[in-house]
């Protein structure tokens, strides 16, 4: 029985096992979590007005109606608007 438990955890120093698994597990990780710019910074987004106003006060991020979550800190009018808030916007007006 003692053999599973061995199969899965190589002695220190050796390949596989001990810290450098934990090593590679964690920078495996960090490497999923990194945030990249990507189209979601290029665009202004649809929120309501409330959060935006409380996010400003409580410091709590927001969330876009495309899904994007940040802490709004820019000039919304300087970006175009986010193509997917848009469209989500526009078919909440015609309802």
């Amino acid at each position: 029985m003692n053999d599973i438990f061995r199969a899965s955890i190589a002695e220190p120093g050796q390949p596989g096992g001990g810290i450098s698994t934990l090593d590679r597990e964690l920078e495996e990780l960090l490497n999923q979590e990194q945030i990249e710019p990507g189209d979601h910074e290029r665009f202004s987004h649809y929120v309501p007005k409330d959060k935006i106003l409380e996010s400003a006060i409580t410091g709590k991020p927001v969330k876009a109606l495309c899904g994007k979550k940040w802490l709004p800190g820019r000039d919304p009018e300087k970006f175009p608007v986010c193509p997917t808030c848009k469209g989500i916007y526009d078919k909440m007006k015609d309802q």
